[in-house]
């Protein structure tokens, strides 16, 4: 039998210890802005019913990414490709009980059977921030802009670094519908269309159209919506949507989000999921031109669990993307190991004085490696230099008889004297 292989399933990584550290980093940004916003932190199991995902989960997501299977009990499973259906099933099953209106987000562990490529892998851990039971739609979904924003500002981003656009799902069911009278089973068709043309040649867009039977006249009523953009909107204010729209962008000037968020009628997202307010987040660098994440308003969701429902926004942010991001823009590095000292031995016997003294240390918040019998002393000080621990705490016979110790600074060989309780 051959060896076993050491690389990790396809699509997902291995966390070695510089990997945990920056994944560490990057949490805890998230964790301190999220916060500071009164959310609660939520987790849930990352097993669920597949029903859930049947109902409102994208059709891609159910046809072709899922990973499902059948359980010993006959029950079809899936692990969760995404985070909001089971948020919704959680707050329908305290809907009674928790206060209104809800906060809460998570940074779960979500799986998707795709091709892996940059910035996108099978297994990823996504941040997921969602209010439900808002009073006030409109101050809930400038809450949520406000918070995606202040999110990447967390990291020292600004606005030279990325770029939120917003649009509402009204809009584009209008244009579609009222405006260019396309049937309703052909709008996630050319809505998707309309997704992809900055990436495509002209011919080829306008080849893709006419495959779906949006005739020249529609064509060109559609090249005015997305060319004309907020002008098109105040032409044509019995569109929904349109005035929420531009009365958003007044009240994101007023909240000095100007710099940072602007109206796109190219911005689309799930027909099956969204109601309202809908918007993606860009990366503005030449090299990473792409979607960092996305989200907006979907208030039907929590009602398939029930009779009662909340309206709902929210977004979700993954780990992958954002990595690129902040590693692209040098945002955020290679995060250094957080051990303070270093206790070397002159002696092996002294392993139980030394292990003594480290405790001492630790029980005042110190973090101390002990050295588990590498030799020479030399040897010692070189294990200490490569695992990026500054100093060396050198215990001998002498120091443990006296209670003080030589603690010597590797970077610049500087060695003082000092009792325990000094260090």
């Amino acid at each position: 039998m051959p060896p076993l292989s050491t690389q990790p399933y396809k699509g997902t990584r291995d966390f070695f210890p510089a990997d945990m550290r920056f994944r560490e980093a990057m949490f805890a940004v998230m964790h301190r802005v999220v916060r500071k916003y009164g959310f609660d932190e939520i987790d849930a199991p990352i097993v669920e019913p597949i029903d859930i995902y049947l109902a409102k989960t994208s059709e891609e997501i159910v046809g072709q990414q899922i990973y499902a299977f059948v359980d010993r009990g006959e029950r079809r499973v899936a692990i969760r490709p995404e985070m909001t259906p089971t948020v919704a099933r959680m707050v329908a099953a305290r809907f009674h009980e928790t206060p209104k209106p809800i906060r809460w987000y998570s940074i779960p562990n979500v799986w998707r059977y795709e091709q892996p490529g940059k910035g996108r892998l099978r297994e990823h851990w996504q941040l997921n921030c969602d209010i439900f039971g808002a009073a006030s739609e409109r101050l809930a979904d400038l809450e949520i802009l406000n918070l995606a924003v202040d999110l990447l500002k967390g990291y020292g981003a600004t606005h030279t670094h990325f770029r939120v656009y917003v649009s509402h799902r009204g809009i584009l069911n209008g244009v579609l519908g009222d405006e260019l009278k396309l049937p309703q089973e052909k709008w996630p068709a050319v809505a998707r269309i309309m997704d992809k043309k900055a990436k495509l040649k002209n011919d080829a867009y306008t080849a893709m159209l006419d495959a779906e039977g949006v005739t020249p006249a529609q064509q060109k009523e559609l090249d005015l919506f997305l060319s004309e953009k907020i002008d098109y909107l105040k032409q044509k204010p019995q569109i929904e949507g349109a005035s929420y729209i531009i009365e958003m962008l007044e009240s994101v000037a007023d909240l000095g989000l100007a710099d940072f968020i602007e109206y796109d009628p190219s911005v689309v997202r799930g027909f099956d999921y969204y109601t309202g307010l809908v918007f993606e987040v860009f990366d503005a660098h030449p090299e990473n031109r792409r979607s960092l994440f996305g989200g907006g308003r979907y208030n039907n969701l929590v009602g398939a669990f029930g009779k009662e429902t909340l309206n709902a926004v929210g977004f979700g942010m993954g780990d992958v993307t954002l990595e690129v991001f902040l590693r692209t823009h040098k945002l955020l590095g290679d995060q250094p190991r957080n051990v303070d000292l270093y206790i070397a031995l002159m002696d092996d016997a002294l392993g139980g004085h030394a292990l003594a003294l480290a405790n001492k240390l630790r029980a005042r918040g110190l973090s101390v490696e002990v050295s588990l019998g590498a030799g020479k002393l030399g040897k010692q000080f070189q294990e200490a230099e490569k695992k990026g621990i500054a100093r060396v705490v050198i215990v001998g016979e002498n120091e443990a008889a006296s209670g003080v110790y030589a603690v010597k600074t590797l970077a610049t060989g500087e060695q003082v004297a000092l009792k325990a309780e000094e260090i």
